[in-house]
């Protein structure tokens, strides 16, 4: 009696709920600051200052690849993420939250304008990740930088990493140095905002400036280790 109504080729099982089921959910992976600094190590320049950058902000990858050295406030010290990449296409940020200003430690700071000193594309309207091999007109592609981070992280003895493992691991560390959550949700710019961080956002202005520095404490701690070597 099926004749006709059911499609041959199509699993039967297929068909078949089961109400009680869950779904398998990957957890997403976060890195201590040990794997953080050991990943560092292997990155080049300036997928290095990329992973800085975006671990000290929990940048998403597309809005680090959209950086324009226009974005940054050397004065004030500050960054205005506004714009995102994907697929090579410019366009605006994932949400309408996620259009932020940051307050930037000063160690980033100087991480970026070395990395500007060091780049053929160093004008205003330049891509603080020009690609050379676009001629400064595009920044790296993400598979470039998804390639380069699989090959340190394999190096570095991390295993498998992906391009979002960043923006996990600046929640983890928001965490670790006891950020409270509503700071926290206004921190990493989820859309889905409640209504009391809505009501009560810029009282905790001064508390993310601090939650920010003390990420990035974490994530430069690689610097001082790495300077006290070179001077021993």
């Amino acid at each position: 009696m099926w004749s006709g109504i059911l499609d041959i080729s199509r699993n039967p099982i297929s068909l078949v709920r089961n109400i009680g089921a869950t779904r398998t959910v990957r957890k997403a992976r976060s890195l201590t600051v040990e794997q953080f600094q050991a990943l560092l190590t292997e990155l080049q320049e300036p997928f290095a200052t990329m992973a800085l950058l975006s671990v000290c902000l929990g940048l998403r990858i597309s809005e680090a690849l959209g950086l324009r050295w226009s974005d940054v406030n050397w004065i004030a010290s500050r960054l205005s993420v506004q714009r995102g990449i994907v697929n090579q296409i410019v366009g605006d940020v994932k949400t309408r939250g996620s259009a932020k200003t940051f307050d930037v430690a000063v160690e980033l700071l100087d991480r970026l304008k070395s990395c500007r000193q060091h780049s053929d594309f160093s004008a205003a309207e330049d891509w603080v990740f020009a690609s050379p091999f676009k001629l400064g007109r595009l920044p790296y592609s993400y598979t470039g930088t998804r390639q380069e981070l699989e090959r340190a992280s394999k190096a570095a003895g991390i295993g498998h990493i992906s391009s979002h493992v960043f923006r996990h691991t600046y929640r983890s560390w928001l965490d670790a140095v006891k950020t409270p959550i509503a700071v926290q949700q206004k921190m990493m710019r989820h859309q889905d905002i409640r209504t009391t961080m809505n009501i009560y956002g810029d009282v905790v202005t001064d508390e993310m400036s601090t939650a920010g520095l003390r990420v990035a404490e974490l994530a430069f701690q690689f610097n001082g280790a790495q300077a006290e070597r070179e001077t021993s």
